[in-house]
This record gives C-alpha cells, sequence and structure tokens, in this order.
C-alpha cells in the first residue's frame, strides 16, 4: 500500500483523510485504507469507553488515542488559521478537559406509551439515543437521567420530544424542563418532590409560554474569583470546569497589567468578574437578564466594573471608545465579532484576548485584526468537549 492510502490528519467533523485527500468514515492518523476500502488499525486508536459510541452524538472521537486526540484540537487552529493565511507566533500544546467533566448538557426525550427515552440525539439525526451510561457528565448530573425517565412519565406528552437542560451551579444541579405538561396538583406534587428529593438548586419548566420557576430554595449562583452571580435560569456558563479555568488563565495572561479593560459579550461575568480585582473594567453585552445578573453581582462586591446594555453587532465600540483601555477580551458567539473586529483593528488598544469556540471565524475575525496592524502573539487550544469535534480556543493579539 502506497502513503496515498495512509489516514494523516482528522477533518473538522471527524472523518479520517488520506495522503490523498479522500475522507474515510473511523479513521484515525496512522491507519491505513486496504484495498477492498476496510480499515487496518494503526497505532493512534482506542477502544471506545462508552456502550454508545458510535450511535449517540454526543461523541465523535473516542476511538482516538489520547495523543491524537491532543493533536487533532492543536490541527483544528493550526488548520483553521493556514485557511486565512494568519501566522501566530506560537500556537501551544492543547489542553484537553477530563472524563466525567461536563456540568452543563442539553438532552432530549420521548414518551411512548410508559417508555421513556433520554438522551444526546443520534449523530445528524432526531433520534434519541437512551443513556444508560455517559462517561461525559458529571457523576451527580447522570445520577438524574433514570430519576428524571420516572418523571417524564407522568408529565411529558405522549411522542412529542421534550427538552432536558442539566447544569451544575454552586447549590447544586440546575434542570429545566422544555416542552412539559405540568397541569393539575399531580403534575405539580411530582415536580416539588422530584427536586426535594434530589436536593436541586432549581427546577424549571416551560410549557410554550416562557420560563417557570418551581422550585429554588434560595438563589443559585455561580462563582467566578471571588464573587457570586445569581444565575438566571440555564445561563450560559463553560461546559466544564477545567476548560473555564483553562480560558480565564489564558485570558488573565493576555491582558497582563493593564488597568482598564473592556469584556465584550461579556455574559453573566466569567471573564469580567475573574480578573476585575485591581483595576477597572467595563462589561458590554446584548442579553439583558445575563447583564442584570453580572451588574447585581458587581454592586454586590463593589467592584469596580461598569456595566452597559449593549447589541455589539448593530452598536459596536468604536476607536474613540476602545482607545480608552490597555486591553480588550472578546468573547463572541460562534459566528465571530466581524462589526467589532472591524472597530477594534482600527484602534490603538495594546491587548486584545481573544476567546472563541469556533475555529474558523477567529481565524476570519484574526485576519482582519492582523491587516489592522495587530500581531497574533499566541493561541491557545481547549478541549473543552473531550472526544468532540468542536474545538475551542483564547488567543492573544498585540498592537
Amino acid at each position: 500500500m502506497s502513503d496515498d492510502n495512509l489516514i494523516v490528519r482528522i477533518a473538522a467533523r471527524g472523518d479520517g483523510v488520506t495522503g490523498d485527500g479522500r475522507h474515510v468514515a473511523g479513521g484515525v492518523p496512522g491507519d491505513r485504507v486496504a484495498a477492498d476500502g476496510a480499515l487496518v488499525p494503526g497505532p493512534h486508536r482506542a477502544d471506545p469507553v462508552c456502550r454508545h459510541f458510535g450511535q449517540c452524538g454526543g461523541c465523535q472521537l473516542q476511538h482516538v488515542a489520547e495523543d491524537a486526540l491532543f493533536a487533532y484540537v492543536g490541527d483544528r487552529v493550526a488548520g483553521a488559521l493556514a485557511a486565512q493565511q494568519v501566522a501566530a507566533d506560537a500556537i501551544r500544546p492543547a489542553l484537553l478537559s477530563p472524563p466525567h467533566g461536563r456540568r452543563r448538557a442539553a438532552l432530549t426525550a420521548l414518551r411512548a406509551g410508559r417508555r421513556v427515552a433520554i438522551g444526546f440525539n443520534a449523530a445528524q439525526s432526531s433520534q434519541i439515543v437512551d443513556m444508560r451510561e455517559c462517561p461525559l457528565l458529571l457523576p451527580e448530573l447522570f445520577a438524574l437521567v433514570q430519576p428524571l425517565r420516572r418523571l417524564l412519565e407522568t408529565i411529558a406528552p405522549q411522542r412529542r420530544p421534550v427538552k432536558v437542560k442539566l447544569q451544575r451551579l454552586d447549590q447544586g444541579a440546575e434542570v429545566l424542563l422544555e416542552g412539559v405538561r405540568a397541569e393539575g396538583l399531580d403534575a405539580a406534587m411530582a415536580l416539588q418532590d422530584f427536586a426535594a428529593a434530589h436536593r436541586l438548586a432549581r427546577l424549571a419548566i416551560d410549557q410554550g409560554d416562557g420560563v417557570e420557576t418551581v422550585w429554588q430554595p434560595e438563589p443559585p449562583t455561580m462563582r467566578f474569583g471571588a464573587i457570586a452571580v445569581e444565575v438566571p435560569p440555564f445561563a450560559f456558563l463553560q461546559a466544564t470546569a477545567a476548560g473555564e479555568a483553562a480560558l480565564v488563565a489564558a485570558v488573565r495572561e493576555a491582558i497582563g497589567e493593564a488597568g482598564a479593560v473592556a469584556d465584550l459579550f461579556a455574559g453573566i461575568g466569567t471573564f469580567a468578574l475573574s480578573v476585575q480585582a485591581g483595576r477597572k473594567l467595563y462589561a458590554a453585552e446584548g442579553a439583558r437578564d445575563a447583564l442584570l445578573a453580572l451588574t447585581g453581582a458587581a454592586n454586590r462586591a463593589r467592584a469596580l466594573v461598569a456595566t452597559e446594555h449593549r447589541d455589539l453587532f448593530r452598536r459596536p465600540l468604536i476607536p474613540a471608545e476602545l482607545n480608552r483601555f490597555g486591553a480588550v477580551i472578546l468573547d463572541p458567539p460562534r459566528a465571530g465579532a466581524e462589526e467589532q473586529v472591524q472597530q477594534l483593528a482600527a484602534s490603538t488598544v495594546p491587548a486584545i484576548a481573544y476567546v472563541s469556540c469556533n475555529p474558523a471565524s477567529f481565524a476570519r475575525d484574526a485576519k482582519r485584526l492582523v491587516a489592522g496592524g495587530y500581531r497574533l502573539d499566541w493561541v491557545q487550544p481547549v478541549g473543552q468537549f473531550r472526544w468532540s469535534t468542536h474545538v475551542e480556543l483564547a488567543a492573544r493579539f498585540m498592537k
């Protein structure tokens, strides 16, 4: 066999790619493709750790050995930058979150008769893979899956999907059920009993008219640095504690000793509150409930954080505003921050800490910043979603 039949890398969607560019499902670097199309295993394969692998869409790369998994995360970032012809002074070794670390997940449940299936969807399908084990979730979240099956036997509609959102907060687990029917005393009591029995931090439902909190013994919080934020129902958090710690550490390094910092797309304050001590900080966010949570936390702590409700896509900060800061933190959605990046490229901000959950949109924005006179100092790839093709990163741009 020639090298054309050697799997040399893993593509963005998880397929192996041969030396001559063919995509092979399940291929791992070091495998070879035989004449009959079968894969001849190489040295970088691993035995999947979950019985659902191959069906469940929660993981795509459990068959990839640890060394190749680290390489894949870094290669995704390097490949995206190369596609935009952007050079980084350094692409650091990838950081990977451990198994059983996911503190946030959105599952789907479906009731058929008295049977309830609950789990992640199958890959590229609406079919639910009924979860009986999960090496991703925090054990305390997975422990809720079977009790949720029993609860949904009584309150889930027949043959209509229910979204089950789980999240770990300071006080315990938060559960949000979307698409349930909670009419009558029996349903109300069942929800209360479930929340009490499992000591939930919050139980909320959405029957189609918006989120309704049905159990919350005290305001649930999430702590960033020394400051606790009262978290709105299923507000966005980083998916793992290890991933959050890696991104916060990178942001802290990227902004250095800057005395005045802007945090754009600040959310509930993951970065702003983690790095605010000893400096003045401005935080802008377009989601009103997230901004109110951040503002309340900062005010209670008497932190030097000024907040603004601002749609940064329609009204990005312009250079005259940006130039007041010694550093900017940028953490946009998956699509990136084209409008805000154009303004940053024209600014004189000395340092930008860019956090991204999409290497492709990051590389596109990086190209604009470099064209505006910035240098991409370093990039830190982060595999927060273990065994997934989803890759995150933090980077520092200097001017």
